[in-house]
């Protein structure tokens, strides 16, 4: 049986404090409204019952904000893509801040099973005065399990459109592209954070923030496999290559939280479900 579940979230200010309004259709849901932080930063977890998406299915979320409307997002686990018949599972995710907006888009890490057939999309329509932060973390096979990656792909496609685009294909089979010094080098885990603004950054406040991740780097086991750069006037990027999710995600954590500081005098507050 193949599920196709769609959600769609709506961030609002309202009497100062930033309420979400939901609908969905299928198992995706979103659990109750938390403010670890206050009013202004409303905090949600996006839960996928099932556990996890085969051949087939397809999940579309769509997310909103206006105003001054602060959102973030995490996930209670990984979004596992399972062996396929050949069926493509689909993950599509559209973002659109107007006015003056900021989300944070942190879901945990996707798990590509050997043999899946998998496509993560995530594309970004920001206002000029909308800024976003967020992640995207895949693991290849399990090697915790002893359940490498050996056949199957996966796409990734991440977009602000007109500003900045990455797609790239995963052929589990591609020895040269898995284990070659100019591909994945035998890493089984890539990573990375972005920063994006509907307007070209101020260039002060886009070297501070490379500067900020750049120093996190160098004092990171992670130091010879990450690197922060500005693909564009509008974009931060910090990329990670690890063996394993957890240093990956150790590194990423970090980075948020200086950016998060810098970029927005904002002090890092942990989702909730992340300590549990």
């Amino acid at each position: 049986m193949t599920w196709h579940a769609s959600l769609k979230l709506d961030y609002a200010l309202q009497a100062e404090r930033t309420v979400a309004h939901f609908l969905h259709d299928g198992p995706l849901r979103i659990l109750q409204s938390l403010y670890p932080e206050g009013d202004a930063v409303c905090h949600n977890v996006l839960v996928h019952p099932p556990g996890g998406l085969v051949g087939g299915d397809t999940l579309d979320i769509a997310v909103t904000a206006g105003g001054t409307a602060h959102g973030l997002i995490t996930t209670p686990g990984a979004t596992r893509f399972y062996r396929s018949n050949g069926e493509l599972a689909l993950q599509r995710t559209h973002i659109t801040l107007t006015e003056q907006t900021r989300l944070e888009w942190l879901p945990l890490e996707a798990l590509c099973y050997n043999h899946c057939r998998a496509e993560n999309q995530l594309t970004l329509n920001l206002a000029p005065q909308a800024e976003f932060m967020g992640w995207d973390v895949t693991a290849l096979g399990l090697p915790h399990a002893q359940q490498p990656f050996e056949q199957g792909s996966f796409l990734q496609h991440i977009e602000v459109p007109g500003v900045w685009l990455e797609r790239g294909r995963i052929q589990a089979d591609d020895h040269r592209l898995m284990n070659g010094p100019l591909g994945l080098a035998g890493h089984r885990c890539l990573a990375a954070l972005f920063f994006a603004s509907g307007s070209k950054l101020e260039r002060g406040r886009r070297e501070q923030a490379l500067d900020v991740a750049r120093e996190l780097i160098h004092a990171h086991g992670l130091r010879h496999t990450a690197g922060a750069t500005s693909p564009n006037g509008q974009v931060i990027v910090l990329r990670v290559l690890a063996p394993v999710v957890e240093p990956a995600m150790d590194l990423l954590r970090q980075v948020w939280s200086a950016w998060r500081q810098h970029l927005w005098s904002l002090p890092a507050i942990n989702p909730r479900i992340w300590s549990t």
